[in-house]
Formats: C-alpha cells, structure tokens, sequence
C-alpha cells in the first residue's frame, strides 16, 4: 500500500512553497521521519519528513516547481512493494537492453534546451565550486540541474564542453555576446523574493526617517571584559553586546511607547510587551527571529535566547512561530564592519535599530582629547506616528543606558 507525501502546514498565512531539494531520489530506500526534501516558503526552508518507511516510488513535485498546501509531492510504498515495483521493470530491460536504451539517448538533449532554472542549492554548489550549472547534464523534471547533479560533477572533477550562450530570456538588454557568456542567470528564492517586496514596502508605506546618534562603549566593554568567564561559566552562554543593546532598547521602549506601536488603517495600536527582533544573516538571505518579552528577561536569558536562533538560522531550522509577531528590530552591521548605515523599517513596526562598527576615536571629555572606543547609532522610524522628539529622545535613552550600563540594572 502506498503512502503519499504532502505539503505539510507551513504556518500562518503561508499558502504555498517551492519545492527546494529533493534527499532521495527514485528507487531510494527511506526511513519513517528521515528528511525526503525541503520546502522553501516566503521566511524559512521547510524540511518534509517521511511520513513511513519504505521505498520512494514516485515524485510528482520536482525541484523549482511551485505547490500549495497539502498538494502531494510524491509516494511510498511498503519495502517488499517497492522491490517488487522495481523487479518488472528490470525484466523487459534483459529481454531488449536496445530498446530500454533508446529513450535515455535524448536526455542530454532535453537538458540543454531545458528553460528550467538549477535548483537552489545547486546553484549555490556550483558558484562555490566555480563551475556552471549550464555544463552540467540535469537529471530533475525537464533537464532542471538538480544538488545531486553538481556533486556528481564536482566528484569527477570534470566538466560538459561549455555549450553556446542561449539567448536571455529577460527584456534587459545583453551589452554584448562575451557579457553574455560570462553571465549566470539564477532564480531567486522564495526568502530573497520576500525580503526584496517588504523592504520595498516599507519604503513605499512608511514616511521613513532617520536620526542618528554615538556611543561610547568603554563602560559595556569594560564590564563584558571583567565578568565575561563567570558568566558564561554561570549561564553557559558568551557574554556578547546583544543582551545590553536590547536590555537598553526595552527601557527606552517602555519610556516611549510610540516606537514600539503600530499603525492599523485610521488606528494605533500600542504594545504593552516588547518582543524584540534581531536580524540574522544567513546564505539565504536576511531572517529575523524574535525575542519574545525582552522587556520580563535578565541579559542572561536574552542572550541565550539570541544564541539559540542563531543556530537555528545558520542550520536552517527556524520556524514560522520563530519570525512572528516582533514590535521592534535590531540590525547589527557592525558585524560585517558597517561604520553607518540606514536601516529599513521591518513593516508594520515603527521603530529599528541599528548597531555598526566599533572603533577608537578621538572625542572630547572634561575638556580633553582622549581615544574611545566609539559606536554610530542610527535608528530609522515611521514620522506617521513617531515625531522627530520621542525618536531622538529614544536614541538618547538607548545611549544613555549604555554609557552607565547600571541604569539597566537599577532600571533607571
């Protein structure tokens, strides 16, 4: 008896995925929840397990192809029906192995002149690689060159004759037939696609503003420096710069409520919780998981919190529920050597923050020149709803808090 692999619930106003990358392949034998493919969805790669131990029979969705909920993907039959499916087939193979040959000759064909962009991951494999998905035989539906085919090339460590450069099937205009040839055109994801309309979104919604502001992290860095070994060996996490910034903005959230509200239509709508998100890059793109209560946890418990997402992104394993539901957001160029930046709103929040490079600088106190390890600030708002005062005011605070970071702790 078969089972059928579906579109599994991918979360709250999530209707459709395109199917990423296939594990197995036809013939393969699977284990009961072993990972069979991966879904990609507008915020996060879906992995479908199977739902029985067996033998993949049949695959309906390929790679690329774009599928609603619940849509079958593909069969399992029991391991004895799968090998005896498999045996017929083997028998009309020997009686005319000329014949059996004859329809994989076009194959090659078909994947030349297929219009199928690679999948994801493959294309990502054959970037890192430095080879070109156009150089390899595609084995997925109608010649889409698949993960598996880009390893099986790498392995052999040869490459196809590199075909003629078709012709771009996009409006833009090619400068030359070199350009041309020297040119990969890659479909975007899912995840890119989302954050490429919500940025745009934004910009075209929100009536966006940007103030900025320094710190000087000398008290942050010093207190990190001095008690960072107790605390990791206390609370079995690094003691980063993430648990104080969004300590900092909680405090200045609650001062000013405006920044952590949201417009509905003709209405406000004023959060009395902060649940803050942090911006995580990944290779696919821009996630931002969510701090749920920032406002109700110790620094310790953020940054746990904080860690623990970004294993989740880096392994792909957010979920939904993960990404949902923030009022704030802070963005960490730093990290990247950002020395100042412009952050884009995360619609339909009011407020974002973001965080760049530290670096010595020389800046005046009590009347002397003397070198700090200084921060830039910037935090970009809705002025439909924050004025330039409560934005800069908030700015101020967060500065504050972290310049005498025992503000934080006596919550002043």
């Amino acid at each position: 008896m078969a089972t059928e692999i579906r579109v599994p619930t991918l979360g709250e106003s999530v209707s459709e995925a395109t199917v990423g990358t296939w594990f197995k392949k036809v013939g393969d034998t699977v284990k009961a929840d072993e990972p069979l493919l991966e879904l990609e969805t507008d915020k996060v790669t879906v992995e479908v397990p199977s739902p029985a131990a067996g033998v993949l029979t049949e695959i309906v969705a390929a790679n690329g192809e774009t599928v609603g909920l619940g849509a079958l993907l593909g069969q399992i039959a029991a391991g004895a029906a799968g090998a005896a499916t498999a045996a017929p087939a083997a028998k009309p193979a020997e009686a005319a192995p000329a014949k059996a040959a004859e329809p994989a000759a076009p194959a090659p064909v078909a994947a030349a002149a297929t219009s199928m962009p690679p999948a994801p991951a493959a294309a990502k494999i054959a970037a890192d690689s430095n080879i070109s998905t156009a150089d390899i035989d595609g084995s997925g539906k109608r010649g889409q060159v698949l993960k598996g085919d880009v390893i099986a090339a790498v392995a052999k460590g040869i490459s196809a004759p590199a075909a003629a450069p078709a012709a771009p099937a996009a409006p833009r205009p090619v400068s030359s037939a070199d350009d041309a040839s020297r040119e990969e055109r890659v479909k975007m994801t899912r995840l890119r696609q989302t954050i490429a309309r919500r940025l745009k979104d934004a910009q075209n919604t929100a009536a966006m503003l940007t103030t900025y502001n320094e710190v000087d992290m000398k008290a942050v860095m010093d207190l990190r420096n001095r008690y960072k070994d107790v605390f990791e060996k206390k609370h079995g996490v690094k003691l980063g710069f993430m648990g104080f910034f969004t300590k900092a903005v909680t405090h200045a959230l609650k001062e000013l409520p405006a920044v952590n509200a949201e417009i509905d239509g003709t209405d406000i709508i004023y959060k009395q919780y902060c649940h803050v998100g942090v911006a995580v890059g990944t290779d696919k793109g821009l996630v931002v998981p969510v701090v749920r209560n920032a406002d109700q946890m110790s620094i310790a418990e953020i940054e746990k919190d904080i860690g623990r997402f970004g294993k989740l992104a880096r392994d792909g394993q957010l979920s939904m529920a993960d990404m949902q539901g923030g009022t704030f957001t802070i963005s960490n160029g730093g990290v990247y050597g950002s020395l100042m930046s412009s952050p884009i709103l995360n619609a339909p929040q009011s407020g974002i923050l973001g965080m760049h490079k530290i670096q010595d600088r020389p800046v005046v106190i009590g009347g002397q020149i003397v070198i700090r390890p200084m921060m830039y600030l910037a935090l970009s708002y809705d002025h439909r709803m924050v004025d330039g005062k409560e934005a800069v005011t908030f700015l101020v605070r967060v500065k504050e808090s972290l310049e005498d970071p025992e503000r934080l702790v006596l919550d002043l």
